[in-house]
């Protein structure tokens, strides 16, 4: 199918794109912006007067919940909610049951994830078999089977031996490993960052020294080994200077941080709010104004969703009893926008760290719309106005800290592969939008 966008402000950091222009569709590439090629003839043609064209997103944290946890949300419905949100790519951690941690789970994953035609699903293998840090995994040919990655996810590797290992190996081969820094002895039953709040409500503290001391250690192995090391979900102003450090050290080193804790802190835990029990914590006010200098200033690469879908009823429990994790595929582009006004950035300085940057720390073509690369194609109302409602919310979680606050700003429309797979038109309360291969 060609397919023209019309008179669209079209923003794409990668090529310093800030103009009103037509972008034209075919097959499942952009053939051509501003100008028709020669002999082209649009099938369908869609009006983005007033409206932005971006990138698909790219996403380096979002579970799906497939396969093991369906009842939290089946891959089917997140990748419903990717489209919603604008996220054409995405990489989902290896937690699942089981895990990502055999050839033929990664190729299982893929397959069904194409089937849908939806989003582009990158899979991080398992670091260790079962996350258990205890043997590694056949990185090569997890890699055969299609992860561009590996990770533990949310658990830890306690023997430094074999983390030293992990880090050897893929030093040796070219894999980046992507790993959250937590030290689980001093995280150990924590619920809340170690603070005023945690000790009013008498909740569980995870201190900052859990994150610090095992990044240290990892950023030290990782000078020494020379591996490529990503640093998932960056939560307090120390770690933000221990990466600034290793980074003017040489050590090869990107990091990123979730949208959620770009926007909250402790305070907002207020009366036991589970819908703020988040992994890691969010933190002080200090805290979150570190991680926001810190992509200001790029010692942080990457904003992620780090979408985490949990069923009601997990929710529902006492604060320290609740599973923690947020959904936010839908919210990761309008909340980033929102940053972005607060900081004073274009929209083109903001959207870099929800495309190209994390296009580059996965390794994938994405996250760009240059002349010849897939036509992965977001329309974005910057004008909307709408309430976070969970009867809007595409994703089978509803649980987001953010629930019945207003939001400026909706995707419209998602292209996918060349294909409109979303119309935001279509949506109505109570109703599913209109998705290709559903």
């Amino acid at each position: 199918m060609n397919i023209v966008i019309k008179q669209g402000r079209v923003i794409d950091a990668s090529q310093q794109l800030d103009a009103v222009k037509d972008i034209y569709i075919s097959a499942d590439k952009i053939v051509a912006i501003g100008e028709a090629p020669a002999g082209f003839k649009a099938d369908q043609t869609l009006d983005a007067q007033g409206k932005w064209v971006l990138p698909g997103l790219v996403d380096l944290c979002a579970r799906l919940r497939e396969p093991g946890s369906e009842y939290k949300a089946t891959l089917l419905s997140e990748l419903r909610a990717a489209m919603a949100g604008g996220v054409t790519s995405l990489a989902c951690p290896p937690d699942t049951d089981p895990v990502l941690d055999e050839p033929g789970l990664v190729e299982m994953l893929k397959h069904r994830a194409k089937s849908h035609a939806l989003a582009h699903v990158y899979p991080l293998g398992a670091v260790t078999r079962q996350l258990e840090g205890h043997f590694l995994t056949e990185m090569f040919a997890l890699t055969s089977a299609g992860c561009v990655g590996f990770s533990q996810a949310d658990t830890a590797i306690v023997d430094t031996q074999v983390l030293w290992r992990a880090f050897e190996y893929s030093a040796t081969f070219g894999y980046t490993l992507f790993m959250r820094a937590e030290d689980p002895y001093l995280a150990k039953n924590g619920v809340a960052h170690d603070g005023e709040v945690a000790s009013r409500l008498g909740l569980k503290g995870i201190p900052v020294a859990a994150e610090s001391i095992a990044l240290q250690t990892m950023l030290r192995i990782a000078q020494n080994t020379g591996a490529n090391l990503h640093i998932a979900r960056v939560s307090t102003a120390e770690s933000v200077e221990l990466i600034r450090q290793a980074k003017q050290a040489g050590v090869s080193l990107t990091a990123d941080v979730s949208i959620q804790h770009l926007h909250l802190t402790e305070m907002d835990i207020g009366f036991f709010d589970s819908m703020v029990h988040l992994k890691p914590p969010v933190r002080t006010q200090r805290d979150r104004d570190a991680l926001r200098a810190g992509l200001l200033d790029g010692t942080l690469d990457a904003i992620c969703s780090d979408h985490t879908p949990v069923d009601e009823d997990a929710k529902a429990l006492p604060f320290a009893e609740s599973h923690p994790g947020a959904s936010a595929l839908e919210l990761l582009l309008p909340l980033t926008l929102k940053w972005a006004a607060q900081a004073k950035l274009t929209p083109a300085q903001a959207l870099l760290k929800i495309t190209q940057a994390p296009a580059s720390i996965l390794g994938v073509a994405a996250g760009t719309l240059k002349v010849g690369a897939t036509a992965d194609v977001v329309i974005y109302d910057p004008e909307v106005e709408w309430r976070v409602d969970s009867r809007v919310l595409v994703s089978q979680g509803k649980n987001t800290p953010f629930l019945n606050q207003s939001l400026s700003g909706k995707v419209s429309a998602t292209i996918t592969s060349g294909e409109l797979v979303f119309q935001q038109e279509t949506l109505q309360l109570g109703v599913q939008p209109n998705l290709h291969a559903v």
